[in-house]
């Protein structure tokens, strides 16, 4: 093995090694969870999303109600990025669907990973 393969093997493990810290959640969290899990919510109905880490999304809805889905799996560069697509034919986004990591990479958005969607947890702000 040459001095410079040798080289490029080490730097190569270096960089494999490196390890990314998980994206922190940006603020407290305000919600506790109210009532049980459904698995479709209405599409016209969210008003915003919230993502708060690399697997959980608040939906936040019109009639200010809030459900959380908390992925079954980390989806990576989620808590980052904050944005995502999804597709659907249904009026609703449910627990089957699949969600799409959007970053910018290059020019407008880039696909990044798609990661399946939980039960949307209902929440509420606890009583003071």
């Amino acid at each position: 093995m040459s001095v410079r393969h040798s080289a490029r093997l080490m730097v190569g493990l270096a960089l494999a090694s490196l390890t990314f810290p998980a994206v922190a959640k940006d603020k407290p969290d305000p919600y506790v969870a109210k009532g049980e899990p459904v698995d479709c919510i209405q599409i016209r109905s969210i008003r915003s999303t919230d993502v708060r880490d690399d697997s959980t999304i608040d939906f936040i809805m019109n009639n200010k109600k809030i459900y959380r889905n908390s992925l079954p799996n980390s989806c990576p560069s989620l808590g980052f990025e904050k944005r995502f697509s999804y597709r659907t034919s249904l009026s609703q986004l449910c627990s089957v669907d699949i969600i799409t990591v959007l970053w910018s990479g290059g020019p407008g958005l880039q696909p990044g990973a798609s990661c399946g969607l939980g039960k949307f947890q209902p929440m509420e702000k606890p009583a003071k």
